[in-house]
């Protein structure tokens, strides 16, 4: 006997319950008469991370009424899908197995993440208890994200008399966290011997995005089928006997694939999600902006995208030449507003208040600053989002000047490595000139001051960057850096320079999450502190 189950990977609205909930009654009617049975992503109607949404008492009113409005047209075809639900006065991370006008079964996710980006301990409470149901003469069971990563879940599970394993994901991306997730995965499956239909969010939420590349793996852990990375998908897979047949099996994309993908997929939908239509960014001559172009472009097409030159005294003619190159190259709208006569101006204004100093970071300061308010004047204007440009190792640092290139909206290049930009540079190219050559061979620089480079202030990012994955990334300590080979004074130097920027990085606009320890949601620092 065979059945046929769909993988539902959405792209949901965080506390879009109504929304969310009419996307899942479309895709049941698409799908009704070709499944039997389709699988949707955890917390389906409120979308993930919903946060202290959960909090609120209409939250839970209103999830229960979109619960009754999909089970009404849960006929024809089984529809299991995640929610939150309270019991007994306790909140639990559910997913309901919906047919026949009723939720037929629930399910209460059993293990709570709380580190990283996860805070599930504060809003829920584990469930202790396997849930299986039959459809089609299949047994199955049902698990949450989380839950597979363990062997207690899946086991009961298996206890219970469960042939295929259902698990629902909201599971964010992270550098080849999909070969990950599918090593694991196939461990449960061939330890406990069951079938796992892995189904996986997509989509950008805030600085998170859901990847998608939903797999179904057979009872030795083999992948039978693995629908796309970074867009939705409704995929068909038929199990005969509770075994899952050969379907397709998309490629598992390349580590900068999958990293500009992420980069895409977030900017878009941050963009996009915030009811923004276009964004506009400084196109300096530089890789970073450069770079954050591209990605613009790629996530919501050259008409939606300005690009904006903004030339001081120390500006390089190949800055002007090359931004204005890249810009038409892609198509964008571009203009040049020189800054010079804006910061004169201040120059001019303070030239009292400056009186017997010497010229140092705060007439620096001011440039970036002038270029902030003409940038944050078109985005009030034209409506559109500003983008700033700023990578990782600068934010680490604290190369940046706050209210200046660090304003604006959203930031793709958060969590991007100098180093990684200029390979994601690279791949762009790879398959024409994008990024003008020029721009990605120079030195980089702010130009800020006459010749200056990034090296006058910073380590070569060849060491930087290095030195910063160990100490953001893995808490490794100075002693732990310098005994790996590194310099102790360089080494003291970036951490003392890391601690001291915490303040800046608190005032930073959101940006995409690509490694596996971003600012913000995952590295929670206090600004004061004297550890």
């Amino acid at each position: 006997m065979s059945i046929t189950v769909a993988l539902a990977q959405v792209n949901l609205m965080v506390g879009d319950i109504e929304g969310n909930a009419e996307r899942v009654m479309r895709c049941a009617e698409r799908l009704r008469g070709k499944a039997d049975l389709a699988v949707f992503p955890e917390l389906t109607l409120t979308g993930y991370p919903p946060e202290d949404l959960l909090l609120r008492p209409a939250c839970d009113v209103r999830v229960n009424a979109a619960l009754r409005e999909i089970a009404r047209v849960a006929s024809g075809i089984t529809l299991v899908l995640g929610y939150p639900v309270t019991r007994d006065g306790l909140r639990y991370n559910a997913a309901g197995v919906l047919r026949d006008g009723v939720v037929a079964a629930e399910y209460l996710k059993m293990k709570l993440p709380n580190y990283s980006v996860f805070d599930e301990r504060r809003y829920f409470e584990p469930g202790t208890n396997a849930v299986v149901f039959e459809q089609g003469g299949v047994r199955f069971g049902v698990t949450i994200c989380e839950d597979v990563w363990f062997d207690v879940p899946v086991q009961r599970a298996a206890s219970a008399g469960a042939e295929v394993l259902l698990n629902l994901n909201a599971s964010p991306f992270y550098q080849h966290k999909a070969e990950e997730r599918e090593k694991l995965v196939g461990e449960r499956a061939s330890r406990f011997g069951v079938s796992v239909v892995y189904v996986n969010l997509v989509g950008g939420q805030d600085e998170l995005v859901f990847d998608g590349g939903s797999f179904v793996l057979d009872r030795r852990g083999e992948i039978c089928h693995r629908a796309p990375f970074f867009e939705e998908s409704e995929t068909l897979v038929t199990l005969d006997r509770g075994v899952p047949k050969p379907a397709n099996v998309e490629p598992v994309l390349d580590e900068l694939e999958q990293v500009y993908g992420a980069l895409v997929t977030g900017t878009r939908d941050y963009v996009a999600k915030n009811g923004f239509s276009s964004v506009v960014l400084g196109l300096s001559g530089g890789i970073d902006s450069a770079l954050t172009l591209t990605i613009a472009v790629d996530a919501l097409g050259a008409k939606s995208v300005e690009a904006v030159s903004m030339p001081s005294r120390y500006t390089a003619q190949l800055s002007n030449d090359e931004a204005r190159r890249q810009a038409e190259r892609m198509g964008v709208d571009f203009q040049s507003i020189p800054i010079e006569s804006v910061f004169q101006a201040f120059l001019d204004t303070l030239t009292d208040t400056f009186a017997g100093t010497e010229p140092d970071l705060t007439e620096e300061n001011i440039q970036a600053r002038s270029r902030g308010i003409i940038l944050m004047a078109i985005s009030n204007k034209r409506g559109r989002m500003l983008l700033t440009t700023g990578n990782k190792s600068e934010m680490s640092v604290g190369y940046a000047t706050l209210y200046g290139d660090m304003a604006g909206g959203f930031a793709p290049l958060k969590d991007v490595p100098k180093t990684l930009v200029y390979r994601l540079a690279h791949w762009r190219n790879r398959n024409g000139e994008v990024i003008p050559q020029a721009v990605i061979d120079r030195p980089p620089s702010a130009e800020l001051r006459a010749d200056q480079k990034d090296a006058d202030s910073l380590p070569d990012y060849a060491v930087l960057d290095p030195i910063l994955a160990r100490y953001v990334e893995e808490d490794q300590a100075v002693d732990e850096i310098v005994a790996a080979g590194f310099d102790r004074a360089t080494v003291e130097r970036v951490t003392r320079m890391v601690d001291r920027s915490e303040y800046k990085r608190r005032q930073a606009p959101p940006g995409v999450k690509i490694t596996r320890r971003a600012y913000g949601r995952d590295r929670r620092y206090p600004i004061v502190n004297g550890f």
